[in-house]
């Protein structure tokens, strides 16, 4: 037997020691006879630390983190090329538990041998849900309905009228996997839909109904824009001023995605001169969002902490496959999602990986 040594990024934890999210799906991993796991402590929050929350999204894998370990679990931390400053060592695997990997240096895995994999399909149905969730919401005015409802101001029903999504344009910036789940979601809505999306399937996107076309025509002809593009350095900022300018007065502005795609700034100014009507957002520039950010000052807008398609199902799910890819490298296989297919065909890296095959026949000794 071949010991498979996994850190886990202690983000995972609450302050106690135990998991902050219920079930994290690991069973895989626990129960496995051949691998030993441990989480990154210094990841992981502290009773009465404040500051460990303001850190939350710029933590980040150190040297010291991958020394003497075979794979690491990774959720929030970076992954940059300095942590291979004294090589790879014995690294095999990274695994991101979730589907974007913007926070990772996938050039410097490949270099020093080392296999990426995400979960990329997990959050497809859950971020396009939360999609719709936001749509729907700033739609029909919930929230200010809802403020008026406590205040026992009647009188502003008028203010607060909201408008019907049915027959309205949907635009749709990333016609990947969540954003055609998106087009799933709104069926019953009969809603034209326009997309950009370089590099989207023609075919297929005519085949659910979808008209590819230019950015600047999503921004000008949708009532509600959906952004759900991955993150790339071409990308950053990708929706600016200009775009903003571009939208109706009444149209929606939803993200999904990632807060770097989006001129945050020029959102907020868009939204406090009330240039368009409102907006839904999960991400931002700057995670997390400062107690002061001018967003938070906002009537026209609903934040959620970059977390809104993080439910308990989908946490057991994506803790599920990233457990069975795990137990796969651990047994000298190659997982499904591969992000640096390159890695495959290095010879370090089939050696690393060969060392573990000895363990394919004590799992087939135990499903006999």
């Amino acid at each position: 037997m071949r010991t498979f040594r996994l850190a886990i990024t202690g983000d995972f934890l609450n302050e106690n020691g135990q998991s902050a999210y219920g079930d994290l799906g690991f069973q895989a991993i626990e129960s496995c006879p051949f691998i030993e796991h441990h989480y990154l402590m210094d990841h992981a929050p502290r009773k009465g630390d404040e500051s460990y929350w303001d850190q939350l999204y710029s933590m980040a894998l150190e040297p010291a983190h991958i020394r003497d370990v075979d794979g690491v679990m990774v959720l929030r931390p970076y992954v940059r090329a300095n942590v291979f400053a004294d090589g790879a060592g014995d690294l095999t695997v990274i695994a991101r538990s979730g589907a974007g990997y913007d926070k990772i240096d996938v050039e410097a895995c490949t270099d020093h041998d080392v296999l990426l994999f995400n979960l990329p399909n997990v959050l497809n149905h859950s971020t396009a849900s939360t999609a719709l969730m936001f749509i729907l919401a700033l739609a029909k005015q919930v929230f200010p309905s809802d403020r008026i409802t406590r205040e026992g101001r009647w009188d502003l029903q008028p203010q607060v009228m909201g408008m019907e999504i049915e027959g309205k344009t949907l635009g749709i910036i990333g016609l990947g996997a969540s954003g055609r789940e998106l087009v799933r979601l709104v069926a019953p809505f009969g809603m034209r839909i326009l997309a950009y999306s370089p590099q989207a399937d023609p075919a297929q996107a005519a085949a659910l109904g979808v008209e590819l076309t230019s950015l600047e025509r999503v921004m000008r002809e949708s009532d509600v824009v959906s952004l759900h593009s991955n993150l790339t350095p071409e990308k950053y900022r990708m929706i600016r001023a200009e775009h903003f300018a571009m939208m109706k007065p009444k149209a929606y502005f939803v993200n999904v995605a990632r807060g770097a795609l989006v001129d945050q700034a020029a959102l907020v100014q868009a939204l406090q001169e009330r240039r368009i009507a409102g907006a839904g957002l999960d991400v931002f520039e700057v995670e997390p969002l400062p107690a002061d950010d001018p967003l938070t000052q906002l009537d026209n807008v609903i934040l959620t902490p970059h977390f809104a398609p993080a439910t308990s199902d989908i946490w057991t799910a994506g803790g599920k496959q990233m457990s069975k890819s795990i137990v796969q490298v651990a047994r000298g296989e190659v997982p499904a999602s591969v992000i640096n297919r390159a890695v495959l065909d290095r010879p370090r890296f089939r050696a690393k990986l060969e060392r573990f095959i000895e363990n394919q026949a004590i799992s087939m000794a135990e499903t006999n």
